[in-house]
């Protein structure tokens, strides 16, 4: 736990920024904050006794400071006099003290207002760092991480677990300064009035502290389970609403409903668990204060009748001993915003601790393009580790070559194009650029140099233009509206509402597929790859367009060094030389009409889609 605490610290560097400010802005909250209770003896005097409850002295100049009775007199003579002269009156002395209880009133809350709004830097500067840091480091993982964790949990991480831990480090302030120096403060005050009745506030006071701290550490383990089922939550909304055709189409609402209602009701019963424990602190220990006012009554009473206590000294301890107990309940529940923030922690640093499975090297270079060739050399690959995908697959694209991977699905073709970006490391064998491992390149500089138009478009939240951009960001408009043409996505994108400002909505859902197929297309052209691969890219269009596509392909690949995985005859007759691809094997390989000649796994595959 204290592991985790301070490494959710580093999250705030530098520390010193914000401490150093904070603890001299609570320090004085703390002073004036004291004062202000401190009046009361002044104010009541004056009010109850005709001298003004102390012996006033002419001063005109700043008397010395002492921490005592005396010293406090000295200061209020030398304030009236400067104020009113040398004549003592009851009612200017008290317009004196009401002026100083307004001054000190006025810079304490100045000084808590400056203290909070520290804190809130503090606060909003590390959410920013710990978002972008976790938001960074998911991104920078290889493809396999996302098919193994649930977006929805990544999501809560990033967003629920963030803002829970963000008052885990907040609240550090307040625990290690601003309730510390009240506490002080009004000790400091009781003592001064009374040390008999300060030994009794001295006692009770750690009792309630082990009596709410018990309570606090029992939040820890529910505050985590919460995250978890809060992550579960998110998933559920995540997928429901992707796929809210196929809900309906199954008439699965009641299904889906049930299931977010289930984790909704465990999640609410962790929640209620947390709330009970945490909600009884307070209570708690404002009971117990009540209770040790109620004995200080008669005890203070006592010492009152024996005049080792003034009436107007007692009643300032009373009101200084009630307030010990704000600073006191809202320390102790600091640590039980810690705990959970803790636990919120943990859970993120598992997903930062998590290394991705594909890593760059310490010496990685950066790849300059393609000179000769890309080499699959005895490839082997598997998901799990136990059943091999890709079984001892060896092949050679040679620059500028079109190579076309076909055969039935699930037979290893996208898989064995997603090698080649190095989305996935081999199992066994290697993948080589001109002879050398893909390992030994910068994972970025090589992906640089290609362009990935696959079956399933992925687009984003923005328009037409900002979505065709994600292929050379600093392209020109003419150079987007060129590539449109190239991929025969011009043509609709006018007839857009807005042109190329049009916004497509949520993953592109306000175009149609073959629409979001070519903007795909367009982007991959805007981007000018050496290397291409083409996973099922016409897939989505209709006969028309993928025409049109196809010939706008056709010279895209040209001088290109291209992966196709299509089953259409259209998309693969021209490729150089075309592998058939059979349970993670190379069954056939040769042109187009060579394979048809040898009357195979290929030819009966045309066959089918002739027939079809």
């Amino acid at each position: 736990m204290i592991k985790t605490y301070f490494r959710l610290l580093s999250f705030a560097k530098p520390l010193s920024r914000y401490t150093v400010p904070y603890f001299f802005f609570a320090a004085l909250h703390a002073v004036f904050n004291t004062f202000n209770y401190a009046m009361i003896i002044p104010i009541l005097n004056a009010m109850f006794s005709e001298d003004g409850g102390f012996e006033f002295v002419p001063l005109y100049s700043f008397p010395a400071l002492e921490f005592n009775q005396e010293g406090f007199n000295a200061i209020l003579s030398y304030f009236y006099t400067v104020s009113f002269g040398e004549h003592f009156q009851q009612i200017k002395f008290l317009a004196l003290l009401g002026g100083v209880t307004i001054a000190m009133n006025l810079l304490s809350n100045l000084f808590r207002y400056a203290s909070a709004m520290t804190v809130e830097h503090l606060r909003i500067n590390t959410v920013q760092r710990m978002r972008d840091e976790i938001f960074a480091h998911v991104v920078d993982m290889n493809v396999g991480f996302f098919s193994d964790q649930r977006k929805g949990d990544i999501m809560s991480k990033i967003t629920q677990d963030v803002m829970v831990v963000q008052f885990c480090i907040t609240n550090t302030l307040q625990v290690a300064f601003r309730d510390p120096f009240l506490i002080i403060g009004y000790m400091v005050l009781m003592i001064g009035i009374s040390w008999q009745l300060s030994l009794f506030a001295i006692i009770f006071l750690p009792i309630v502290g082990v009596i709410i701290g018990g309570i606090v550490k029992r939040l820890r383990h529910p505050a985590k389970r919460g995250q978890e089922r809060m992550g579960d939550l998110v998933s559920v909304l995540d997928e429901s609403l992707s796929g809210m055709k196929i809900v309906k189409g199954y008439n699965a609402t009641s299904f889906i409903v049930d299931r977010f209602r289930s984790i909704n009701a465990d999640m609410s019963n962790l929640l209620i668990s947390m709330a009970r424990r945490q909600q009884l602190a307070s209570p708690m220990s404002e009971f117990l204060g009540i209770t040790a006012v109620a004995v200080i009554l008669v005890f203070g009473g006592t010492l009152v009748s024996e005049g080792l206590v003034t009436g107007a000294g007692f009643i300032a301890f009373i009101a200084a001993f009630s307030q010990i107990t704000r600073p006191l309940r809202s320390f102790i529940d600091q640590f039980a915003n810690i705990n959970q923030g803790v636990a919120a922690g943990e859970r993120i640093f598992e997903l930062l601790d998590t290394e991705s499975g594909v890593r760059d090297s310490a010496d990685a270079r950066e790849f300059e393009g393609l000179k000769e060739s890309i080499e699959l050399r005895n490839v082997r690959f598997s998901y799990d580790g136990q059943r091999d995908v890709i079984n001892d697959i060896s092949l050679k694209i040679r620059k500028g070559e079109t190579v076309a991977l076909v055969g039935a699905s699930g037979g290893g073709k996208s898989t064995l194009s997603e090698l080649v970006p190095r989305f996935y490391d081999v199992t066994a064998g290697d993948v080589l650029f001109d002879g050398v491992s893909v390992r030994e390149y910068k994972q970025e500089s090589l992906r640089r140099r290609m362009s990935i138009v696959a079956q399933e478009t992925v687009l984003f939240n923005d328009t037409i233009e900002g979505n065709i951009l994600m292929g050379r960001p600093t392209a020109t408009h003419d150079e987007v509206v060129a590539a449109s043409k190239v991929a025969n996505a011009h043509s609709f994108i006018m007839r857009s509402p807005e042109g190329y400002d049009t916004n497509i909505g949520d993953r592109g859902t306000k175009l149609s597929g073959g629409q979001r197929q070519r903007v795909s297309i367009a982007r991959a052209v805007l981007k000018n790859p050496e290397i291409l691969i083409l996973d099922e890219a016409t897939s989505a269009l209709d006969t028309e367009s993928e025409k049109l596509v196809q010939e706008a392909l056709t010279n895209l690949l040209k001088g290109r060094t291209s992966i196709v995985i299509a089953h259409r005859l259209s998309t693969i007759y021209n490729a150089d030389r075309i592998y058939v691809l059979d349970q993670g094997r190379i069954a056939e390989e040769g042109t187009h009409q060579e394979l048809l000649d040898k009357g195979g796994i290929y030819a009966h595959l045309i066959e089918m889609q002739s027939f079809t």
